[in-house]
C-alpha cells in the first residue's frame, strides 16, 4: 500500500473512527447520573458502571492488538467500531441495570479493538518521518471527541435522555460501514500467517504482559502507565479541587477544562510533527515531563480564575505532547509487531485508568493538595526512566 503522504483517505477514516469512539465515551458523562436515577442505584454502583468499560478494555487490549497482527488491521477496526455501535444502542434501550453493565462491557471491548488497530494501521501507512504527525492527528481526534462528547450529550438529552446514545450508535454504524467499504487492508496475507505462527502460543493476558516485561520498549510502557495514572489521578479530582479551594461553579470548571483540552488538541494537531523532527522523541518526552510537572506544581499556588486557567492550559498542553511522542517512539521500536505493541500499550493505559481514580479519591480525602503533590512526584519519578535508559544505551554502545 502507498504511504500516507500519497493518500489521506485512510487517515481521515481513522480520525473519524477515533473521534466517534471517544465522543461516545464522553457524551455519557453529563447524562449518566440522571439516567441511572430511574434504576434507583447508589453512587458506588454508578462508579462501578463507569469503570466497567475500563475493565474489559484492559482485558481485551493486548489480545486485540495481537489479533490485528495475525488477521489484519481492517477486520479488527470494523469489529471494534461495530461493537461500540451495539453497546451505545443497548445503553439507550436498557430497562434494567444488568443491561447497562452489558452495554458498558461491550463498549470496553469495542474501544480495546479500535484503538490499537488504528495505531498499528497508522504505523503501516506512514514513514518514520511523518508518523509523529499522523499520530498527533489521531491523538487530537481522541482529545476533541472527549471534549465535545459531554456537550453533545447534554444538548441532545434536552430532547430525550436516550437520544445521545442512539445518535452515537448511528454514527458508529456509519463509521463501521465507511471503514468496511473504503479502508484498504495494510497487512499482507503472508505477514498475517507468519505472525500467527510466531505469536500463536501466547493467547492469554498474563502471557502477553509477561512478554512485555522482557521487551526492549518496556520502559515506554511503564511511562504510559505512570503518565495515565498520574493524569487520571489529577483529572478525577480537578472539579472537586477548584470547587473546594475557590468555589468555582460547574460552568467555570467546564470552561477551564474545555479551553485546556482544546489547547491540547491544537498542540497535537499542529506542533507534534515539528517538535519530533526538531528535537527527537526522547528529548521531547524529557522536556514535556519536566514542564508538565512544573505546571502541575503551579496549580497549588493560589490565584484568580485567569491564573488557574493559564496553568491548567499549560499542563494539559504539555501532557498532550507526551502521548504521541511516546507512541511514535514505541511504534519505531515495535518492528513487525505493531498491533501487539499498540494493544499492550492500551492495556497499560487501562491499568492507569482503573487504579488512578481510587488513589486520587483516597488522597483527596486526606488533604485536597495531596493528589497534585502525588502527581508531581509521579511525573518526576517517570522522568528518571528515559534518563536511565539513555545512560544504559550509552554504556552498551
Amino acid at each position: 500500500m502507498s504511504k500516507l503522504k500519497d493518500s489521506n483517505v485512510p487517515l481521515m477514516i481513522l480520525i473519524v473512527n477515533m473521534f466517534i469512539a471517544q465522543m461516545g465515551v464522553g457524551l455519557i458523562i453529563p447524562i449518566l447520573p440522571k439516567f441511572v436515577q430511574d434504576f434507583g442505584v447508589s453512587n458506588a454502583t454508578l462508579g462501578y458502571l463507569v469503570s466497567s468499560m475500563g475493565f474489559t478494555q484492559f482485558l481485551f487490549s493486548p489480545l486485540a492488538g495481537k489479533w490485528a497482527d495475525q488477521y489484519g488491521r481492517k477486520i479488527i477496526i470494523v469489529t471494534g467500531i461495530g461493537l461500540f455501535s451495539v453497546s451505545q444502542y443497548l445503553f439507550g434501550v436498557a430497562d434494567a441495570l444488568w443491561l447497562l453493565y452489558i452495554s458498558r462491557l461491550i463498549g470496553g471491548i469495542g474501544i480495546a479493538f479500535t484503538t490499537p488497530a488504528i495505531t498499528a494501521y497508522v504505523a503501516d501507512v506512514t514513514t518514520e518521518e511523518n508518523r509523529g504527525k499522523s499520530l498527533g492527528w489521531i491523538g487530537a481526534a481522541m482529545s476533541f471527541g472527549v471534549v465535545i462528547g459531554p456537550g453533545i450529550g447534554g444538548f441532545l438529552s434536552e430532547y430525550d435522555l436516550r437520544l445521545p446514545f442512539y445518535v452515537a450508535s448511528a454514527a458508529s454504524a456509519f463509521a463501521m460501514a465507511a471503514s468496511f467499504l473504503l479502508l484498504p487492508e495494510t497487512l499482507s496475507r503472508e505477514k498475517q500467517l507468519l505472525t500467527r505462527n510466531s505469536l500463536g502460543k501466547s493467547e492469554n493476558l498474563s502471557s502477553q504482559l509477561a512478554l512485555s516485561f522482557k521487551a526492549p520498549y518496556f520502559y515506554l510502557l511503564v511511562l504510559i502507565f505512570i503518565l495515565t495514572f498520574g493524569l487520571v489521578s489529577v483529572e478525577v479530582v480537578f472539579g472537586l479541587y477548584v470547587d473546594a479551594k475557590y468555589g468555582y461553579t460547574p460552568k467555570e470548571i467546564a470552561i477551564l477544562l474545555t479551553i485546556g483540552v482544546l489547547m491540547g488538541v491544537l498542540v497535537q494537531a499542529l506542533l507534534i510533527d515539528w517538535l519530533l523532527r526538531r528535537f527527537g522523541e526522547k528529548s521531547v518526552i524529557n522536556m514535556s515531563l519536566i514542564l508538565s510537572a512544573a505546571s502541575l506544581a503551579l496549580m497549588l499556588l493560589p490565584g484568580d480564575f485567569w491564573y488557574i486557567l493559564f496553568v491548567t492550559t499549560l499542563h494539559i498542553g504539555f501532557t498532550s505532547i507526551l502521548r504521541p511522542a511516546i507512541h511514535t517512539l514505541l511504534s519505531k521500536m515495535a518492528g513487525e509487531e505493531q498491533g501487539f505493541v499498540a494493544g499492550i500499550s492500551n492495556t497499560y493505559t487501562s491499568l492507569g485508568i482503573i487504579i488512578g481514580p481510587s488513589i486520587a479519591g483516597i488522597l483527596f480525602d486526606i488533604h485536597i493538595n495531596l493528589p497534585y503533590l502525588f502527581g508531581v512526584t509521579l511525573i518526576l519519578v517517570s522522568l528518571a526512566i528515559p534518563a536511565l535508559v539513555i545512560k544504559k544505551e550509552k554504556l552498551a554502545a
